[in-house]
């Protein structure tokens, strides 16, 4: 501490031999006045007692009440997950196979909880290096302890730390070097003393450290309280808001002579409370891309204002230089800071909803309804180096493989249906997928001509190549197919996605699958992270054949790792077929709770035990052959496609599951799964639409009516292939006859939906539609 000086009055003395405690006084008194209690008000020392109980698990209560009230789920619900999730079982095990402890919580609840499970448990471990922090500088006073444990959200923790955080030198850290401190106090204080403001800062000049002059020295204290007043918690909570609330984001050109894509955006304002997630990503490509300068404004005069507000009433010789200081804090640092934290928020906001879109379309995607029993000749289209054409049998096996040349510059019609006629012939085709890519138009039109001319009874169908290149020259690709070139591997990628595209699409990172909007302007890591989940939960919504998956589908299924998915194919190969899921314990690194996890998932078709090709879980297999003993019943009824009518011989299933001592939830699912085992849920997803009659933009006409399939769906509107080269926008707007908040109420990506084409743009190539006729 710095002595107080021996000029100075008996008053001045009393309030300089407490400057070391300003800042706290001013950061905390307002907090000391404000902290709540969502529910109640219970003492300091209940809630302490609250926080420091802990659960079996070490889980604060804390923290399954929060869930509790976040989720409207009861606790004791709430703590079986955390229980379970701490105890290794996966969300989609848990989901699927520990209902009677959930309540039956579905996978997406059960991944909200986990998620603000880590994210709480990660604000109560900061909390604690917080409250150690600065107790470490001796500072930390009960209030402060009492808001920093109060705090819910990890800004508010960081906010009441910034005050004691280290940092770099700083004008206010100078001039506290300085000795400037106590003048700062009486200053944020606004002492009583009378005279000349410059005169009681003659006192503190300090040549040495370069403040020269009284003019100097009180800048130099200002900057203290500049810095103060900037770093306290209340004051910029109460700002952030002020600023989310009335800021807007105001757009120009660099160069308003360049036409660009961003030409709406040259000299565009909006509030930054109402800017639609889709148009902050936009802005923000465009001023990555350096065509656009962004800045948020916001009524300083009226900000400054309000920060002075909350400070001590003017009076005396210091209402001047207080005045100086919060207009200085404000603008120079709490503004820029706060317009940076509301950029990144936007930014933040708009990239969740991108991800939380991409992901839903990327699900729709994957559980497309497969398209059983086609044999393929699938076509990977091309200029200059032809046409590469895979041809496959009903279970994706490469039959045959060539090249053709449809398409400029060869332009060989005749050659190409030669070549389509005799594969077809030779080994039974009954469907052709052609690639949407480069030379997509050009390759159908021969293709359909082929077909009316040569094979009525082939039908063929347009497929997204989104990743399909990707998915050739990838490492994964060379491994499976090591004698193919990357052409082929491509073509036969586009057969398959045809035939089952859960299980192709795996293969691909799911970024690049291009179901979405600004995926590459989005945070590659939590993109990655989403998408993951988001095939995870496709695949063991389906379940998986151990016999026939690729490592990298097993890589997916609840509890195996890709280094177990490569063991079970390695033992697969060498042991033969698996016959029953007992094998999977043998399988190197595969313990315990591995397979508890992930037995339910996988299916063995034609083994010993015909409760191994449903989704009952081994755990369950003595439930239900004792089930199936009460009906009469043998498990190898199960091989005929199942045992019809069971829930009606069972009738009351709490009572059954009382008799059988198990739960009533499992039960319904072992019944279930007895009536049809191994059901695919992709069955109810829409058909393949095949064979369009329509071929180019010119074949349209406004006011046409015609049926097309959801290739994505973005924030503003749903592209559907209507079958020519460039899939119509159908706008939000134009989906239905109420208001629709997102798209994604209306379709999914695969749906197929009946459209009216209201506009047509042929030099720009756009096609506009609508879902309601006549709108």
């Amino acid at each position: 501490m710095i002595a107080p000086c021996s000029h100075l009055t008996k008053f001045e003395h009393s309030r300089t031999a407490t400057h070391s405690f300003a800042v706290e006084r001013l950061s905390h008194s307002i907090i000391s006045r404000r902290i709540h209690f969502p529910d109640s008000k219970p003492s300091r020392r209940n809630l302490r007692i609250h926080r420091i109980c802990t659960t079996s698990e070490g889980a604060p209560l804390d923290i399954i009440t929060a869930l509790a009230r976040e989720l409207s789920i009861a606790p004791a619900r709430i703590q079986a997950v955390i229980d379970l999730i701490d105890g290794g079982a996966t969300i989609p095990f848990i989901a699927r196979y520990r209902k009677e402890a959930t309540g039956g919580m579905d996978d997406a609840t059960l991944r909200t909880l986990d998620e603000r499970l880590t994210y709480l448990r990660n604000l109560e471990a900061r909390k604690e290096e917080v409250i150690r922090a600065i107790e470490e500088q001796g500072k930390l006073t009960p209030d402060l302890r009492a808001a920093i444990e109060d705090a819910t959200v990890m800004q508010r923790v960081e906010d009441l730390y910034k005050p004691y955080k280290k940092k770099r030198a700083t004008r206010a850290s100078k001039a506290r070097d300085a000795g400037l401190e106590p003048l700062a106090n009486l200053i944020l204080l606004q002492s009583t003393a009378k005279g000349d403001p410059l005169a009681m800062a003659a006192r503190y000049v300090n040549a040495d450290a370069g403040y020269a002059t009284p003019e100097a020295a009180l800048q130099g204290a200002q900057d203290i309280v500049a810095e103060v007043v900037a770093e306290d918690p209340e004051n910029t909570a109460d700002l952030r808001a002020f600023t989310h609330k009335t800021a807007s984001l105001d757009v120009e050109a660099t160069d308003s002579s360049e036409k660009t894509v961003y030409d709406s955006y040259y000299d565009f304002s909006e509030p930054t409370r109402r800017i639609p997630n889709h148009r902050v990503l936009a802005i923000n490509r465009g001023e990555k891309e350096g065509k656009l300068r962004v800045h948020v404004r916001v009524d300083q005069d009226a900000a400054i204002a309000r920060l002075s507000r909350r400070m001590p009433r003017r009076h005396g010789i210091f209402a001047d230089a207080l005045d100086a200081a919060v207009s200085d804090g404000y603008k120079r640092l709490m503004a820029p800071s706060l317009e940076r934290e509301l950029r990144a928020e936007l930014t933040r906001r708009a990239q969740e909803d991108a991800i939380a879109v991409f992901a839903k379309n990327t699900k729709s995607l994957l559980l497309q309804r497969p398209v059983r029993g086609a044999r393929i000749i699938a076509l990977d289209p091309g200029y200059r180096t032809g046409c590469k054409v895979a041809v496959l049998d009903e279970t994706g096996k490469l039959l045959d493989y060539t090249t053709v040349y449809p398409t400029p510059p060869r332009s060989d019609a005749a050659g190409t249906k030669r070549t389509l006629a005799a594969l077809v012939r030779k080994h039974r085709i009954n469907t052709i997928v052609i690639g949407n890519g480069t030379a997509s138009r050009e390759t159908e039109e021969v293709v359909s001509d082929f077909i009316a001319e040569s094979a009525p009874d082939v039908r063929y169908t347009i497929v997204n190549e989104a990743g399909a290149s990707v998915y050739s020259a990838s490492k994964l690709a060379s491994e499976e197919y090591p004698d193919l070139d990357v052409t082929t591997r491509g073509a036969m990628s586009l057969g398959r996605r045809l035939q089952d595209p859960l299980s192709e699409l795996v293969k691909i990172p799911p970024a690049s699958i291009g179901v979405g909007q600004y995926q590459h302007d989005l945070d590659q890591t939590e993109l990655g992270r989403a998408l993951g989940v988001v095939v995870e939960d496709a695949v063991n919504s389906v379940g998986v054949d151990l016999n026939t998956a690729s490592a990298s589908l097993l890589g997916y299924v609840s509890g195996i790792t890709p280094t177990v998915a490569r063991n079970i194919v390695t033992y697969r190969e060498e042991h033969g077929p698996f016959t029953s899921r007992a094998q999977l314990k043998k399988v190197p690194k595969l313990g315990p709770k591995a397979f508890t996890n992930c037995a339910g998932f996988l299916r063995i078709g034609g083994g010993a035990n015909p409760l191994d090709a449903t989704s009952v879980h081994p755990e369950s297999y003595d439930v239900a052959k004792r089930l199936l003993e009460r009906l009469g019943l043998k498990p190898s009824a199960l091989a005929q496609g199942g045992i019809p009518h069971v829930a009606e011989r069972v009738g009351k299933v709490e009572a059954m599951a009382a008799q059988l001592e198990c739960g009533a939830p499992t039960l319904r699912d072992i019944i279930a799964e007895l009536e049809k085992p191994g059901r695919d849920p992709r069955d109810d997803a829409p058909e393949v639409v095949f064979s369009r009659s329509v071929k180019s933009l010119d074949d349209l006409r406004e006011g046409m009516e015609l049926t097309g399939t959801v290739r994505n769906v973005v924030d503003f509107g749903a592209f559907v292939d209507v079958g020519v080269k460039q899939d119509g926008l159908v706008h939000v707007s134009k989906m239905a006859e109420r208001f629709i908040k997102h798209p994604s109420e209306v379709v999914s990506v695969g749906d197929t939906v009946t459209v009216w084409i209201i506009g047509i743009d042929r030099d720009r190539g756009k096609i506009s539609l609508s879902m309601v006729q006549g709108k």
